[in-house]
């Protein structure tokens, strides 16, 4: 196809979404938020990953990692996907975002702007990210040299009802992302 200025927008897809992608650290988040981003990418979409530890480095720098400032570093990055979504991004968010209220604040955020939002539990058990351990996190907090540590000596409220559950321990990154591509697929999204 030639690209012409009557069939640019046709190159486009410009249905914006927020995707969180919340569970345990180690549980697989990032990695299928990049494997999804690549596939988006291919299809035409607008596509951003809003990586944890990005945000935290240069948009929430400053916070710890009390109750408060983890709801803060959810907020803000909850703010920043909405935005993004609404102007026809989709917003990948792989984040643990530990505590149920603020998830729920950020998807009534979401609804109340009517950007769409969808959530997805990596359930992947504390024992498979503690042998995955990407960042060495479950190692140092074994060793005595981190507290705090999400899922293990600090809380972790799993979704009740999220919108997909993804056992990765049990699928392949590809597969993952594929099961959050489909739900994209069946809501319209992708």
């Amino acid at each position: 196809m030639t690209t012409t200025p009557e069939n640019t927008e046709e190159l486009h897809v410009t249905t914006g979404a927020t995707v969180w992608l919340t569970g345990l650290p180690s549980a697989g988040k990032t990695t299928i938020a990049y494997e999804l981003a690549g596939r988006l990418r291919e299809e035409g979409h607008l596509v951003e990953v809003l990586d944890g530890d990005e945000i935290r480095e240069f948009i929430s720098a400053g916070l710890g990692f009390s109750r408060e400032d983890r709801h803060t570093n959810v907020q803000r990055i909850g703010f920043l996907a909405e935005l993004l979504a609404r102007n026809g991004v989709k917003a990948l968010v792989p984040v643990i975002a530990p505590y149920a209220d603020s998830r729920e604040a950020v998807r009534k955020r979401h609804q109340e702007n009517g950007t769409a939002y969808i959530e997805v539990h990596v359930a992947t058990p504390v024992e498979v990210c503690s042998v995955r351990d990407v960042k060495g996190l479950y190692a140092k907090q074994a060793a005595g040299e981190l507290t705090g540590l999400t899922g293990v000596d600090d809380p972790y409220e799993e979704p009740l009802s999220p919108d997909l559950r993804i056992e990765s321990q049990d699928q392949t990154v590809r597969e993952s992302a594929a099961t959050v591509h489909a739900l994209l697929t069946e809501r319209g999204l992708a």
